[in-house]
């Protein structure tokens, strides 16, 4: 599905009217939005599998959640306001240009200065906050990128060599630079 294209988008949103991704539907009566819900609905129905949030209510969870928090609002919609007026999805607004600047250095200092010590954000294991962060810092290096930040770099370069990365990024792509064409011929 292409939601920049307003048929695919229309016929996307038939099935969820909210328009926006991820949606994960496990049955035809049942549907998950939300990245974080989805993980935790995987992670709930695929016990033998690894898990992504930490199991139970305690601390670790807790840090994995606000953290995923943080990426989505602190990281990923600064950087997707970036991005999209780059692209022109969304009109120049110097305001918002220069908040989503601010959020995403404040997120790239506390990425630098978390990552100093661990492999992933939440420690040594790769939780859902690291699904959280590693899509933006794709996007930021066309925007915002993060050369400054050296801890920031290093687990980036590590993330890319996950295979669910190559993964994702082998399908999405040759999407994305499709999208990026599309805009520049418009």
């Amino acid at each position: 599905m292409n939601l920049i294209d307003p048929a695919s988008r229309a016929e996307f949103e038939q099935v969820y009217p909210i328009g926006k991704v991820p949606y994960f539907k496990p049955s035809a009566d049942y549907a998950v939005p939300e990245s974080s819900v989805i993980i935790e609905y995987l992670d709930d129905h695929y016990p033998d599998s690894p898990r992504l949030s930490p199991a139970g209510n305690g601390d670790a969870a807790r840090q994995a959640r606000f953290m995923d928090r943080m990426m989505d609002l602190y990281l990923n919609d600064p950087i997707v306001t970036l991005l999209f007026m780059q692209y022109g999805f969304r009109p120049q607004d110097d305001a918002a240009a220069e908040k989503a600047r601010k959020h995403a250095t404040t997120s790239y200092q506390h990425l630098d200065k978390r990552l100093a010590n661990q492999t992933w954000l939440c420690g040594e294991e790769f939780t859902m906050a690291d699904c959280a962060a590693i899509p933006p810092l794709f996007y930021a290096q066309e925007v915002m990128p993060f050369d400054a930040y050296p801890n920031v770099k290093v687990y980036w370069e590590r993330a890319q060599h996950r295979y669910s990365y190559k993964r994702v990024m082998d399908e999405f792509v040759p999407m994305w630079e499709g999208m990026k064409a599309q805009r520049a011929v418009a």
